[in-house]
């Protein structure tokens, strides 16, 4: 990320009101701009196809389909992509820029490997006893198998701070599906959720395509050492497990849901909690802003004095480790505080905004009495994913694991419980998952500063 930081600098360094909403602007385009391209091309195929005419049956069996893509996507790369990540971060530290193409090789197979031993039962499952035409089933799996590539090609282009083109392919090919679905639809003649599901199979399919060749277009040399990538899955095993983990506590609260009275079953195959998905979702986007100002704040703050402090342990004077050392940590606390006070200003305003707005385009009713406590939930889960990236920082793998897996195990047991609640306090098992693991990553922070000298010099390696 440090191309995005290094321009934020020159942007917020001006110190004008202009270039500062220019820098906001800027963080948003490169950071959460994919997602919401993604959005935009939905509701205009909504309403240009007129999906609102679909039968109920038909209309429900798409959205399940399109809410298993999103969720399980994310479910099965989320283990991989940080150990890949890491290992291309390294080679290119070592300049081994050779064993970057087996790093993909050994990513793209293990990703789809994994996410297709995962669909591959369901598919069946949905042929069999749903009895949905293989055709459609076809398809929604290689949508899913292309958004899978998509998020996981994504990382091998992050690290290469590839930003702007990861938001072009993104809305050339969301702009091509919009086109698409409509030749499917006014040309072809095929249903109306048939031509958004097939377009958005070749949007997904095309946007891991062009993410893929440009990675290897800055690799045209490999070294075929694919049993080291693996290797990296042996030895990170705990970053494996930590980011699975913290994935499942992201959605285990709607799964929960998804078998509590007022859940719906499509087909005897998909089953979802309506109400209570569309207020999660519409409490992610309440707080999405997060990652705009931790991405921000990190680049422009805390990423020279952490290189400072690399620096010092490899041939400073013990006095001047000391002193990058509590810069370093000083920086770190003023970043979270910062970072809880401004998100927490634009969550507000976001959510007194959906109070007035989302009522009026058709949003009420059980979903606005679930909202609330998973806006508030959300705020500090992605809080407490802050926290979580720091930790990663100094490679407290063990800390990592122990900090998701309580925001896992109480995501799951705290929604069981508050499932029996009124509806206004559904959220809650989630909110408190993220308000123990929040305080457990705030507290192993805050051990890391007072024993970072052990777990640097013991360890006998430095941070990358």
């Amino acid at each position: 990320m440090a191309g995005i930081g290094i321009q934020l600098n020159k942007i917020f360094n001006k110190h004008t009101v202009a270039t500062s909403i220019y820098g906001i602007g800027f963080s948003l385009t490169y950071t959460i701009a994919p997602l919401f391209t993604v959005i935009g091309c939905l509701l205009g195929m909504y309403k240009v196809l007129g999906f609102e005419r679909v039968a109920y049956f038909e209309r429900e069996i798409f959205s399940c389909r399109l809410l298993y893509i999103f969720v399980f996507s994310l479910l099965t790369t989320a283990p991989f992509n940080s150990v890949l990540s890491k290992y291309q971060t390294d080679k290119i530290y070592e300049q081994k820029y050779e064993d970057i193409r087996p790093c993909i090789y050994v990513g793209t197979i293990t990703t789809l490997t994994f996410s297709s031993l995962l669909a591959i039962p369901f598919c069946i499952y949905a042929l069999v006893v749903g009895e949905i035409n293989p055709y459609y089933i076809f398809t929604a799996f290689m949508g899913y198998l292309g958004f899978t590539l998509t998020l996981s090609t994504m990382v091998y282009n992050s690290v290469l701070k590839q930003y702007k083109k990861i938001c072009l392919y993104f809305l050339v090919s969301m702009g091509l599906t919009f086109l698409l679905s409509m030749i499917f639809r006014f040309v072809i003649r095929l249903s109306i959720s048939y031509s958004m599901l097939l377009a958005l199979t070749i949007g997904f399919l095309l946007i891991a395509s062009l993410e893929l060749s440009n990675v290897l277009r800055y690799f045209p040399a490999g070294s075929h050492k694919y049993m080291e990538v693996t290797g990296y899955y042996r030895i990170y095993w705990k970053l494996i497990a930590s980011n699975f983990l913290y994935a499942l506590g992201l959605f285990a609260h709607n799964f929960v849901f998804w078998t509590r009275p007022g859940h719906l079953v499509v087909a005897d195959t998909f089953v979802c909690n309506q109400p209570y998905d569309m207020a999660s979702f519409l409490a992610v986007i309440t707080n999405i802003s997060a990652g705009v100002f931790f991405l921000s704040k990190v680049e422009m703050h805390f990423q020279e004095r952490y290189r400072e402090y690399m620096e010092a342990i490899i041939g400073g004077k013990l006095e001047t480790i000391e002193k990058t050392k509590r810069r370093m940590f000083q920086v770190l606390s003023s970043l979270i505080l910062s970072l809880a006070y401004q998100q927490f200003i634009v969550t507000v305003i976001i959510y007194f905004m959906a109070r007035v707005f989302l009522p009026i385009w058709g949003f009420s009713g059980l979903i606005m009495e679930i909202y609330p406590q998973l806006a508030l939930g959300y705020y500090i889960a992605f809080l407490m994913y802050s926290e979580l990236l720091f930790l990663y920082y100094f490679e407290d793998l063990k800390g990592s694991l122990i900090n998701c897996l309580i925001f896992a195990l109480v995501s799951i047991i705290g929604s069981i419980l508050t499932a029996n609640l009124s509806a206004i306090w559904y959220g809650l098992g989630f909110t408190i998952s993220s308000f123990f693991a929040f305080t457990f990553s705030y507290f192993r922070l805050r051990w890391l500063e007072k024993n970072i000298d052990s777990h640097v010099f013991c360890r006998g390696s430095i941070f990358n």
